[in-house]
């Protein structure tokens, strides 16, 4: 006798999936992003990364018969938006270059413990003391994690938290964002605004244009490669099943970027991060547990 499986499990498996792929080349976009920043200055490497996502992109809506400009993306949410992204992208990738591979991936993953929070005070949504309670528990993770006031605190894991705020700021704001707005026409203006943050800080910081070798452009086209790859998994996982069902499964970021810093970079994991990591982790998935009862 066979037996069927309902429609709603399988669309969760295959939404599953592809959050697991784009989480897995999401980490291996921070990967080629770091090792460019070994050679280029950050300011070049968003520029170029920027440019090459956004012309993907616009190819993309272009091929979709998508207008590239209407009243809509210049609408309030898409500006906040393009602000948080600028932010965030400047500072996670400031992160990556001068801090472990691992332990900004790690502070990364408090990013939907701040969307909730934002969402309570933003829009108004409910969070009982259940939540509230996880995320100061998840906070304090990342407290652990940056060890404040002790011999291993590193003031530049300063950068990784701001990035996951902005990333944050740039979920909440996608969500106000018009429904008229496409998901090749917000990776468009996404990638866009990383140009622009380029360039504002390869203006500030002043230094010259580096002529990249051929091992450093492989990296920044692997970056741009994986980056796009992701965006549109990340995309597609989130359209296919229940939200709560594959909504978990961005914590095997985690796995793939600390695994890619121990292996590639040589980084070492310490008992702060993994007991950090894990309080992160338990309260974002005990967030959406209530969320779905």
């Amino acid at each position: 006798m066979t037996t069927r499986i309902p429609m709603g499990r399988i669309a969760n498996l295959r939404g599953s999936l592809w959050m697991i792929l784009s989480m897995a080349l999401f980490a291996v976009e921070d990967a080629f992003v770091k090792a460019a920043s070994q050679v280029l200055p950050i300011g070049q490497i968003l520029f170029v990364f920027g440019l090459g996502g956004a012309a993907v992109f616009a190819g993309i809506a272009r091929i979709k018969g998508e207008a590239l400009y209407t009243k809509d993306v210049v609408s309030v949410p898409m500006r906040v938006r393009v602000i948080f992204e600028i932010t965030g992208r400047l500072f996670y990738v400031l992160a990556l270059a001068l801090t472990p591979l691992s332990s900004a991936t790690v502070i990364l993953q408090a990013t939907p413990l701040v969307v909730v929070l934002g969402a309570a005070l933003v829009f108004k949504e409910t969070v009982g003391w259940h939540r509230w309670l996880a995320i100061v528990v998840g906070l304090v993770g990342v407290v652990i994690i940056v060890q404040p006031g002790t011999d291993g605190f590193s003031a530049l894991s300063v950068f990784a938290i701001l990035g996951m705020i902005g990333f944050a700021g740039r979920d909440l704001a996608s969500r106000a964002a018009p429904a008229t707005i496409s998901t090749a026409i917000l990776g468009l203006y996404g990638f866009l605004s990383i140009v622009v943050a380029g360039v504002v800080y390869s203006v500030w910081q002043g230094v010259p244009i580096v002529l990249p070798d051929a091992a450093t452009s492989a990296y920044l086209f692997g970056a741009i490669v994986s980056g796009v790859a992701a965006y549109s998994c990340l995309m597609i996982a989130m359209r296919t099943g229940e939200v709560s069902a594959v909504t978990p499964f961005r914590y095997t970021r985690l796995l793939f970027g600390i695994t890619l810093g121990l292996v590639v970079f040589g980084e070492s994991l310490t008992s702060a991060m993994v007991l950090g990591s894990g309080l992160i982790v338990a309260s974002g998935l005990f967030i959406l547990v209530r969320g779905k009862a």
